[in-house]
């Protein structure tokens, strides 16, 4: 029993997140730190990392580097020695609209931080991870139930289920599962007005079966389950407050 209590636990393991400068992936870094976990959070932005790291216990680390870059990613791997936990929660802020408005060549670019830098990240930190360790990777449940205008979101949830549903498969015994959240308060929706944005939270919160929009505390709560948990791989855990049923 106590072996199995040691293993579950975060206590001193080294966890890394992709994207852990801001929303789902610092609530994860923070929630992670909480149990006794190392933290290494890394971001494409410079200064949001500076701030990340004034959030996180001493001995926190913080690296910048360009996620969609196979290189850089590359490199930082080759660097970090053995670790436990992978989290891949890196994404730019998505541009709605239906399909007759997109514009391809951007469309395009949207997969390559949130599908081929997370790609990349297992592909070069897959062998670093110690045993008993995981990789937890972010969809959305657009890919599930989009709406007008989500044909690109909804595209990406659906190959990065995809992915890490292979990747379990080719890289067991490692276990590689994603998390699957509704639209949550981060500042992933900052590239709206503010009125819109507020109109967007008020208008799914009205819709959702709990009733409320959700926060990235909550959604953080399912990547420290996937990382502590030891007999799930290949699965989507969907943390959306209802939508998918309404």
């Amino acid at each position: 029993m106590e072996n199995s209590i040691q293993k579950n636990s975060l206590e001193k393991k080294k966890v890394i997140i992709l994207g852990g400068s801001t929303g789902l992936g610092l609530a994860t870094a923070k929630a992670a730190a909480a149990e006794g976990a190392y933290i290494t959070i890394v971001s494409s932005n410079k200064s949001r990392i500076e701030s990340a790291i004034m959030q996180l216990p001493a001995g926190s680390e913080g690296f910048t580097i360009d996620l969609r870059n196979e290189q850089e990613i590359k490199t930082f791997f080759e660097r970090t020695g053995n670790f436990d936990h992978l989290v891949y929660t890196a994404g730019e802020n998505l541009h709605l609209g239906k399909i007759t408005q997109t514009d391809l060549e951007k469309a395009r670019q949207f997969f390559n931080i949130r599908y081929w830098g997370a790609l990349a990240a297992v592909k070069y930190s897959a062998a670093l991870i110690n045993k008993g360790g995981s990789i937890t990777l972010t969809s959305g449940v657009a890919g599930l139930r989009p709406g007008s205008g989500w044909g690109l979101g909804a595209s990406i949830c659906g190959a990065m289920d995809a992915f890490s549903r292979a990747m379990a498969v080719e890289l067991a015994p490692l276990r590689i599962n994603t998390v699957s959240p509704g639209i949550v308060r981060t500042n992933l929706w900052d590239n709206l007005p503010e009125q819109e944005r507020n109109n967007l939270y008020t208008k799914t919160a009205e819709a959702l079966l709990v009733g409320r929009i959700g926060e990235a505390e909550q959604i953080a709560e399912t990547y420290i389950y996937l990382m502590k948990q030891q007999f799930g791989s290949g699965q989507s855990i969907v943390v959306d407050g209802g939508a998918v049923l309404i």
